[in-house]
């Protein structure tokens, strides 16, 4: 990708994430570029395709972070890191973040297919640690594995609403981790 094409992309996803995708017009995206109009469409076709570009490059950056949890770790221990990941992408990405957790919904046709599916294998990602957990005996033997993803994962996204510059994303995914693990935790129900 061309420097000028992802300094685009980039002040795309500041604009998405400030504005939301329908409030942020061509003109604001031209502005932000210091150019014409007419000159952002020697680079895309449409706002579309930045919503497209940025939407895909949230999804990378989650599942990169998640692909860093080493397999060999107990199931409880990459939960732990698999939170730090996801909260550190929010954190160090948070306009990409934003744009991922809420502006994607304005994908259409193909391209909208093609991110739900994405947003799937990542969540069905996260949701094999916990039945992983659940099956080796780290947490519950009853744990719902969907509504455990759910509620990790929902705790950690709404993170791009309130997060601080200067938080410490692995200190704040531990609190999240105990919160939610000694909640799982307990007496395995035979």
């Amino acid at each position: 990708m061309s420097t000028r094409k992802s300094e685009l992309t980039r002040q795309a996803a500041r604009l998405f994430a400030e504005k939301g995708y329908h409030g942020t017009s061509i003109g604001d995206l031209a502005e932000a570029m210091g150019v014409q109009k007419g000159s952002l469409y020697a680079h895309i076709e449409s706002k579309a395709d930045l919503l497209w570009e940025v939407a895909r490059d949230g999804a990378a950056a989650f599942h990169a972070a998640l692909d860093a949890v080493p397999d060999y770790l107990p199931a409880t221990e990459k939960i732990r890191l698999a939170l730090r990941a996801h909260l550190r992408v929010v954190a160090e990405q948070l306009d990409v973040a934003t744009v991922f957790i809420r502006e994607w919904r304005y994908l259409d046709g193909e391209r909208r297919e093609e991110f739900v599916a994405e947003r799937r294998r990542y969540e069905d990602r996260f949701r094999a640690l916990f039945r992983e957990g659940r099956e080796l005996g780290g947490l519950r033997t009853d744990l719902d594995d969907a509504t455990a993803t759910l509620l990790a994962l929902s705790a950690a996204n709404w993170a791009y609403t309130w997060l601080r510059e200067d938080a410490d994303t692995d200190e704040l995914a531990d609190r999240f981790y105990a919160f939610l693990l000694d909640g799982m935790r307990g007496y395995a129900t035979p």
